[in-house]
């Protein structure tokens, strides 16, 4: 008898791309808005859309050394490398962090939750229903402010 199991999802429900609404907040002008993020283990760091960034007004925060970045399949960012960051306050369920994130042209999500994001905080996602609770939050991330559905400000 074979022991194999076999999950029996569409592929609809297999290929589910799992997002989270997050407060952002502009530290130059304690300005916030509500976005969709994708959490995304293919990619490694926090980044923004450079359309998004521009749209929204933040402010653009140079990097000493330009950081040249690649496509899920090898090939490097037909937008060029990444040359600015932003600084913001990341706001989810209970969570509050402060930290950079990464501009970078060419995406279609506004902003993008990597795997860095995910080891660090390590949410418990339930990938059938897309839920993602900040049930293991480090201490130091703030338990200080719960976004509602809607905008910020």
């Amino acid at each position: 008898m074979d022991n194999t199991s076999y999950c029996n999802l569409n592929n609809e429900e297999q290929l589910r791309e799992v997002t989270v609404k997050i407060g952002l907040e502009r530290v130059d002008m304690q300005k916030g808005i509500t976005v969709e993020a994708l959490l995304n283990s293919n990619a490694t760091e926090l980044v923004m859309s450079s359309e998004f960034a521009r749209k929204q007004g933040f402010r653009l925060k140079k990097i000493n050394k330009p950081i040249h970045v690649r496509n899920v399949d090898g090939s490097f960012n037909k937008e060029g490398p990444i040359k600015h960051t932003v600084e913001v306050n990341i706001y989810y369920q209970e969570h509050r962090e402060r930290t950079e994130i990464d501009i970078i042209g060419g995406q279609k999500w506004s902003v993008i939750l990597g795997m860095l994001w995910l080891v660090c905080h390590n949410p418990e996602i339930d990938w059938k229903i897309g839920e993602v609770m900040m049930m293991r939050c480090l201490e130091e991330c703030g338990k200080q402010w719960r976004p509602k559905q809607g905008k910020l400000g």
